[in-house]
């Protein structure tokens, strides 16, 4: 199975913490690197995880808050610094073109590559970008200023064709493919074997779910039904409700009802207020209404 994976450079929320870095994340699909929100230490937190930022095409931007853009600064740079090439591609709300602008005016003058900015519209589910390996959509998500989570779905691969049905049938390489497309063979004898004879499905399609800083809302589940992984902001407990409420962020135990509601595979929770000690208690709270949920920490791999 190609590789999908997940790695967790930072879990925190807004308030620096000794136990949390700000959120971000790569996620890694077929040998292609994604990065989602950079907040500040990204370039730290892949050093350690051994995660190649040349190899980082396109960069995906929830919102403008400090806590997911001020790696961003650091990160183009360094990429100036080691002499990138390669076009660099940055999704987010329209709100982050100014800033993006200042960072490339004031730090990045005379660059050897480009960074192209494609603005989200925030407000809609939409395509935002494909490629052969994956198409990524944007989610509505409610927060104090436009915000966008991202749905990644992976490409549909072909079906596996066997190997002793190419023996057996003296299949000549050059109808493989035809026959991962759907074709059936007919053998010199005139015998039409159908397709389902020939092939193993291929295996189910794989995706990834990121909501970032969002309130609750019972709707995602609309645009998240049978997510293969999904990630979901759980920034309090639920004894802070209010406190989510009036900051427009979610509890452990809503993140956990919006997974239970989408049937999703797996549920991981993140983005933890400084006020939260022990995220255990977090995680007791999500369990209890969704068992297949664990906690991001730095260094977090997760394997789809």
């Amino acid at each position: 199975m190609e590789i999908f994976e997940v790695n967790i450079l930072g879990c925190g929320s807004a308030k620096p913490t000794l136990r949390h870095m700000p959120t971000s994340q790569i996620v890694n699909i077929r040998g292609k690197y994604y990065m989602i929100d950079c907040g500040e230490g990204a370039q730290t937190q892949m050093q350690r995880m051994r995660l190649p930022m040349a190899r980082i095409g396109h960069i995906f931007i929830s919102h403008n808050h400090g806590d997911h853009v001020f790696g961003l600064p650091g990160l183009i740079s360094t990429m100036a610094l080691l002499g990138r090439t390669a076009e660099l591609h940055i999704h987010g709300p329209q709100q982050l073109q100014e800033y993006l602008d200042t960072i490339l005016k004031i730090y990045c003058e005379g660059m050897t590559f480009q960074v192209i900015f494609h603005p989200i519209d925030t407000r809609v589910h939409n395509v935002i970008y494909t490629d052969r390996s994956v198409k990524v959509w944007s989610i509505p998500l409610q927060h104090r200023i436009p915000c966008s989570g991202f749905l990644f779905r992976e490409t549909p691969s072909l079906p596996h064709i066997k190997r002793e049905m190419i023996e057996a049938f003296n299949i000549p390489f050059s109808q493989i493919n035809n026959i991962k497309a759907g074709a059936a063979w007919t053998t010199e004898d005139g015998t039409l074997i159908p397709n389902y004879r020939l092939v193993t499905p291929a295996a189910k399609p794989r995706s990834y779910a990121y909501c970032s800083d969002t309130a609750f809302q019972p709707k995602l589940s609309e645009v998240l039904q049978d997510v293969t992984l999904l990630y979901h902001e759980a920034t309090y407990p639920d004894e802070f409700q209010k406190r989510a409420q009036e900051t427009m962020h979610s509890t452990a135990s809503q993140a956990a009802t919006i997974a239970k509601e989408s049937h999703v595979g797996n549920l991981c929770i993140g983005h933890f207020s400084a006020r939260v000690n022990d995220e255990k208690a977090l995680l007791a709270e999500a369990t209890t209404i969704f068992p297949q949920t664990c906690l991001a920490f730095e260094g977090l791999n997760i394997k789809i």
